[in-house]
C-alpha cells in the first residue's frame, strides 16, 4: 500500500528529458512568430490585417479539434506512431507556410501546423513510461519545457527574423519537427505497455459534466481569455514598439529576453504563496488584475518604449503565474471520475482563445490601431476579474495512485470502502484493469498511519 520512496530511475529521467525537448521544440516552432509576423506579414500577396491575425490564431483551432481525438487515437495505435505523425504533420505545416508568398497559404501552413495536435499522445506516453508516484513531477516537468520555450521563442524569433526572415523560421520549426521525431525514436524507450490512464483519458460523453460545474467553468473561461489576450497583444505591441515607440524591428529580441527572464523569476514568489499559504484565489485574481494593468498602461503610454516594456514586464509575470497556477487549479478541482475529461477541455479551450485572439486582434487593428486592441484588453480582463469573483476558495486536495497488485472486481468495493473511511480522503476511484486506486486527500487531515497500515485483502 504504502508509496514506495525510490527516485526515479535513469530510463524514467531519461523519457522525461526526451519528451520535454519534444514538447518544448513543438511550442518553440509555434511561438516563433508571434514577435514577428505582424511587422513582416506584409510581403505576403492578399495580406489584410483580418488574413493576418487568422494566420497567427490558425493552429489554435486545428489544435483544438484535434487534440482529443489524437489522444484517443494513441490508446488504439500506439503513442509514437501518432507523436511521429502529429510532428510530420507540424513539419509539413511549417514547409507550406516556408514556401507560401501568399497569405492563404500561410494559414494552410498553420491549420496544418496546428493539426499535429500530440499534446495528449505525449502526456499518455510520458505515464506509460513512469511510475505512478512519480507521474506529477514528470508532468511538472514538461510544464516547465513549454514555459521555457515560450520565453526562448519570443526572443528568438525577433532576432531571427532579421537574418533569415519569416520563410527560414517557418523552415527553422519543420527542422526542429524533424529533430524532435528523431528524440523519439533514438532517445525516448518504447514503452512496455500502453495503458488508458483514467486521470489522463479524456471521455466525450462527460463535457457537459465539467461545464456545468461553476468553479471548472470559470477556470475553462479563464485559460480561453488568457491565451486569447497572449495572440491578441502580440498582435499589437510589436506594432507599437516599432512604429509608436520607434524601435527598431532588429532590436526587439534584445528588449524581450531580459524583461522575459524577469519575469519568469518574478512569478516564483507569487507561485509559492498561492500553494504553500493556501492563498490561490487571491493570487489569481491579482494576476489577472495586473493583466488589466498592463493593457491599460500600453494603451495609455504606447509612445515610450520604457513604459511599453514596464508593462510587458508585468504581462508576462502575471500570464506567468495564470499559466502554472491554471492546469493545478483545474486538476485539484476536477473529481476524478472525470479529471482526463476536465483536462482536455481545458487544453481545448487553451487553443480556442488563441484563435479567437489572432482574429479578433486584425478585426481590433483594421477598427483602431494597436491602442484599440489594448483598450478592448483591458475591458476583457476587467470583465473576467468580476466573472471570477464568485468562486469559492479553492480546498487543497492532492491526489495519489496506488498500487494494488491483488486487486480484483470481487474485492474491488471492499477495498474503495475501506479507504473512503480513511480521514482525510475525500475521492476513490478503483480502476481493476490497471490494478490501481487514484486518490484525492486533504494532505494536512490525511491518517497516513491508517493509510500505511491497512491491510487489503
Amino acid at each position: 500500500m504504502k508509496p514506495t520512496n525510490k527516485g526515479m530511475t535513469s530510463l524514467e529521467k531519461q523519457s522525461i528529458a526526451g519528451l520535454s525537448a519534444i514538447f518544448g521544440f513543438r511550442m518553440l516552432g509555434l511561438f516563433m512568430i508571434f514577435p514577428v509576423f505582424t511587422l513582416n506579414a506584409g510581403q505576403y500577396e492578399h495580406a489584410t490585417p483580418m488574413l493576418i491575425g487568422f494566420a497567427i490564431g490558425a493552429y489554435g483551432l486545428t489544435q483544438a479539434l484535434l487534440q482529443i481525438p489524437f489522444g484517443m487515437l494513441s490508446d488504439r495505435i500506439g503513442r509514437k506512431r501518432v507523436i511521429t505523425f502529429g510532428l510530420l504533420l507540424f513539419a509539413a505545416g511549417s514547409i507550406v507556410a516556408a514556401l507560401a508568398d501568399n497569405i492563404y497559404l500561410v494559414i494552410a501552413g498553420r491549420l496544418l501546423q496546428g493539426s499535429g495536435a500530440i499534446a495528449a499522445a505525449i502526456m499518455a506516453l510520458t505515464a506509460d513510461l513512469t511510475r505512478d508516484e512519480h507521474r506529477t513531477k514528470a508532468m511538472a516537468s514538461i510544464g516547465i519545457s513549454i514555459g521555457i520555450s515560450f520565453s526562448i521563442a519570443l526572443a528568438a524569433g525577433a532576432s531571427l527574423a532579421h537574418w533569415i526572415g519569416l520563410s527560414g523560421i517557418f523552415w527553422f520549426t519543420a527542422a526542429l519537427a524533424l529533430v524532435g521525431i528523431a528524440i523519439l525514436h533514438l532517445w525516448v524507450p518504447a514503452p512496455i505497455h500502453a495503458s488508458r490512464h483514467r486521470d489522463l483519458k479524456p471521455v466525450p460523453q462527460q463535457i457537459g459534466q465539467v461545464l456545468r460545474h461553476p468553479d471548472m467553468r470559470r477556470l475553462v473561461v479563464s485559460i480561453l481569455v488568457l491565451h486569447l489576450l497572449l495572440t491578441l497583444s502580440f498582435f499589437a505591441l510589436p506594432i507599437a514598439l516599432q512604429d509608436l515607440a520607434g524601435l527598431t524591428k532588429e532590436h526587439h529580441g534584445f528588449a524581450y529576453l531580459p524583461v522575459l527572464l524577469l519575469a519568469l523569476v518574478c512569478m516564483i514568489p507569487f507561485i509559492i504563496i498561492a500553494e504553500k499559504h493556501r492563498k490561490m484565489k487571491p493570487i489569481f485574481i491579482a494576476a489577472v488584475a495586473m493583466l488589466a494593468i498592463a493593457q491599460l498602461g500600453w494603451a495609455l503610454l504606447p509612445t515610450s518604449l520604457a513604459s511599453l516594456l514596464f508593462f510587458l514586464w508585468l504581462f508576462f509575470t502575471a500570464f506567468n503565474i495564470l499559466e502554472a497556477s491554471l492546469p493545478c487549479m483545474m486538476s485539484k478541482l476536477s473529481p476524478l471520475a472525470n479529471k482526463g475529461t476536465a483536462m482536455g477541455v481545458y487544453s481545448s479551450a487553451q487553443f480556442i482563445g488563441a484563435f479567437l485572439g489572432g482574429v479578433l486582434g486584425g478585426g481590433l487593428y483594421t477598427l483602431w490601431g494597436p491602442i484599440g486592441i489594448f483598450a478592448f484588453g483591458t475591458l476583457l480582463t476587467l470583465v473576467w476579474a468580476l466573472f471570477l469573483l464568485p468562486m469559492q476558495p479553492l480546498i487543497h486536495l492532492s491526489s495519489r495512485i496506488l498500487s494494488l497488485p491483488k486487486l480484483t472486481t470481487d474485492n474491488a468495493n471492499d477495498i474503495a470502502s475501506q479507504l473512503l473511511a480513511i480521514t482525510g480522503i475525500k475521492d476513490v476511484i478503483i480502476v481493476v484493469d490497471e490494478k490501481v486506486a487514484y486518490l484525492k486527500y486533504q494532505p494536512e487531515e490525511l491518517d497516513e498511519i491508517r493509510l500505511d497500515t491497512l491491510i487489503i485483502i
